[in-house]
């Protein structure tokens, strides 16, 4: 077996137990157009899908991934922007309620950042052209997570860290000025959570109390 025959393998278990038990569920979604009510921006991260961690059916999630589940500032520069563009068009084209952030535990995009921070990791790979680029946008929350306690090393920096990425990402949504728009008119609302995929645990930043609560 070829290691793609795993891969299809798993499309015939698909087309068996999913598709062939509710096919009007699919066409109707091509028929009709999907409708999402949620969007929701995860790590690329192999261990954290999405769509398996929250048990969603096709149709609920709009899902947008990179390295880090990082949400840039808002720019007009006329280049590419692939994470702005899913984002514009969830919120313009597909109306969702709801924006969410899901960080997570264990983040190697925030790990990489950290290490460079601290003078121990220059590039991620050799001849990077891409990734070093885009993790340097975390540097607010490295800075953010050693003023909010100098004294934080290891894994304790890291879990601040990413749970100040998750915020950072927050704030940049608020710079979309078609986010701030849909916010303002009651129409979008805007989440952070944090995903521990070891301990199974959940965590959701609350504005209010400025800190993340764990999920029951």
């Amino acid at each position: 077996m070829t290691d793609t025959n795993i891969l299809l393998n798993g499309f015939r278990k698909f087309r068996e137990l999913y598709y062939g038990k509710s096919p009007n569920l699919y066409q109707d979604l091509i028929r009709h157009g999907q409708k999402p009510r949620f969007a929701v921006l995860a790590c690329s991260d192999s261990r954290v899908d999405p769509a398996i961690v929250l048990q969603t059916e096709p149709g609920d999630i709009f899902a947008v991934r990179n390295v880090a589940a990082l949400v840039p500032p808002f720019e007009e520069d006329g280049l590419y922007h692939g994470t702005s563009a899913a984002l514009e068009f969830a919120v313009r084209g597909l109306h969702v309620e709801h924006i969410i952030i899901i960080g997570h535990a264990h983040c190697g995009g925030v790990a990489s950042m950290i290490r460079k921070q601290e003078g121990r990791e220059e590039l991620v790979y050799d001849g990077g052209t891409f990734i070093g680029a885009w993790t340097d946008l975390l540097r607010d929350a490295y800075e953010r997570a050693v003023e909010s306690n100098p004294e934080l090393k290891g894994d304790a920096l890291l879990r601040a860290a990413e749970h100040q990425a998750v915020r950072l990402s927050l704030d940049n949504l608020t710079t979309f000025p078609f986010i701030r728009e849909a916010v303002s008119a009651g129409e979008l609302t805007l989440q952070g959570w944090y995903l521990n995929i070891f301990d199974g645990a959940l965590e959701i930043w609350n504005p209010e109390d400025k800190r993340f609560k764990l999920v029951d």
